[in-house]
């Protein structure tokens, strides 16, 4: 994958981030300011979602730790554990904002 590429694509995903968590309902706060992406909670935890171009990864650090997902088989997969980038960040956020929360790329 081209650095271009990569931009398109991290870009792409960090817009349907955007949209899902509106469409959600949840009580989540988004705020973007270049590439990263901050989901505030009322709750007071937050989720950071940045863009890592040097490495064409996405990571996200969350109060369950910090995940690395590298773009293969057409997802976000985590470098580590393999789970996908939507996901865990339903299950990081339905943890941190004490209630469900489903996000999806779509």
């Amino acid at each position: 994958m081209t650095d271009s590429e990569y931009l398109a694509l991290a870009e792409a995903t960090l817009d349907a981030i955007e949209r899902s968590v509106d469409a959600s309902g949840a009580d989540i706060e988004c705020e973007r300011s270049g590439n990263v992406l901050t989901l505030e909670f009322d709750t007071g935890g937050k989720i950071i979602v940045n863009l890592q171009a040097a490495m064409h990864e996405v990571w996200v650090a969350a109060k369950a730790g910090g995940f690395h997902y590298k773009y293969r088989d057409g997802k976000w997969l985590d470098t580590r554990e393999g789970g996908e980038l939507f996901a865990s960040l339903s299950t990081l956020a339905s943890a941190q904002g004490g209630e469900p929360v489903e996000l999806s790329a779509d």
